[in-house]
């Protein structure tokens, strides 16, 4: 039996685990946190997932949500006009639902459901040096740490890589108590505030049940930069309401009488977009396998960070047990690293592009969404199938052929 190490407890590590696990693999997981820890603590991350990455997860048994979190079933999108009032707002349905699962409820159970299928599990922080240690014993190690000590064993590419800083600056709130709108209360929404930013929220799982999940993406020195002093959360709260009141008042009416979920409800910081080299390599000469964050780390402008993760996952396991007993060498490691970049790469493009001005095209787009419904749900599936944004939302030209096929018709 192959014995595989993976150090990191996030959505791509217990996937990688759990899937492995299932395929008769020895693993081990190293997180640095218990389940309870986790539950204990802060809010990590917002996230949403389409119907592509759902059904991975369910192929494996791991969807243990459908039946309890809220269906998203759509999306809203709004752009403010120069007298900040919607100058553009449609609203489209998605293909089939996404969900948005608080990772404090995700991960533990992940890491329980690990644990109770014979799995071993170590709670502890490593160093490059104990790593080392630990990988003396595994056929094959996979770091799927995106912070830290082990996040610095893959280096920058800077081919891939366009920026150097973070593009935006981060707040999160899980807040309950927003009333739900007539037509769309299922809706994901977004909203971009020329110069300002973005303001995304959608209906998610938290730990003591629904909730409403909202993100301020502010642009470094503009006013939703205004959470670098890390406050306590219910002062976070009440700044990003005054925030939303004077930058965004469609949805300070929705948020007003909100109240944090918990008191673990809030996240502030930033994000500096990167993709790295996909191998490390230990003092000892052993190499690491990069996965999820390591490797691959987007702004979550466009909400795919779960979901780049889950595909991620769904490639390395391919490549795991295509590869039998052969030697898991670098040779091997770059191929499974270029398969999963073969996706990713319009996640990263997509990105990293969304953080940039919105070009006159895309402008085009969202203005023809509110007349012609299918170039809205055109839109709205690209988040479940990130490629097909590549191929006509950031080309000008194919935008526009579209858009006049889709009013001819």
């Amino acid at each position: 039996m192959r014995k595989v190490l993976i150090v990191g407890a996030g959505q791509s590590g217990l996937q990688l685990a759990l899937t492995l696990q299932a395929e008769q693999y020895d693993v081990t997981v190293v997180s640095a946190q218990t389940p309870e820890q986790i539950r204990a603590g802060r809010v990590l991350s917002t996230q949403s997932m389409y119907y592509q990455t759902l059904e991975i997860e369910r192929r494996h048994g791991l969807g243990l949500w459908d039946d309890t979190a809220p269906h998203l079933t759509g999306l809203r999108v709004s752009v403010a006009g120069p007298d900040g009032e919607r100058a553009i707002d449609w609203t489209a349905p998605l293909k089939d639902y996404a969900l948005s699962i608080d990772q404090r409820v995700k991960m533990p159970a992940w890491m329980e459901l690990f644990a109770e299928r014979g799995g071993t599990i170590v709670h502890r922080a490593l160093t490059t040096t104990e790593l080392d240690e630990m990988a003396a014993d595994h056929d094959l190690v996979v770091v799927a740490a995106g912070k830290g000590e082990l996040a610095a064993l893959f280096e920058r590419n800077p081919k891939r890589s366009p920026y150097t800083e973070p593009q935006r600056a981060l707040s999160v709130a899980y807040v309950r108590g927003t009333p739900g709108d007539r037509e769309d209360s299922s809706a994901a929404r977004f909203n971009a505030l020329a110069e300002v930013g973005e303001v995304i929220s959608y209906p998610g799982l938290t730990l003591d049940g629904p909730c409403e999940m909202l993100l301020l993406e502010g642009v470094p020195g503009g006013p939703l930069d205004a959470f670098g002093d890390r406050p306590e959360p219910q002062q976070q709260w009440e700044r990003m309401l005054g925030l939303l009141r004077e930058h965004c008042p469609w949805e300070h009416e929705r948020f007003a009488a909100a109240e944090l979920t918990d008191a673990g409800a809030t996240l502030a910081g930033a994000v500096t977009p990167q993709v790295s080299e996909p191998i490390g390599q230990l003092p000892s000469g052993r190499l690491v396998l990069g996965i999820g964050d390591s490797v691959v780390l987007n702004d979550p402008v466009t909400g795919q960070g779960a979901n780049a993760a889950c595909h991620a996952a769904q490639i390395y396991l391919e490549r795991i047990v295509e590869r039998g007993d052969g030697a898991f060498d670098w040779d091997w490691m770059q191929g499974t690293f270029d398969r999963y970049w073969d996706v990713a790469q319009h996640i990263t493009t997509w990105a990293n592009a969304a953080l940039q001005p919105p070009p006159p095209h895309v402008l085009d787009i969202f203005g023809a969404a509110m007349k012609l419904p299918e170039v809205g749900e055109r839109f709205a599936d690209g988040f479940a199938n990130p490629d097909d944004m590549t191929t006509w939302f950031l080309d000008p030209e194919a935008s526009e052929a579209f858009i006049a096929r889709c009013a001819a018709a």
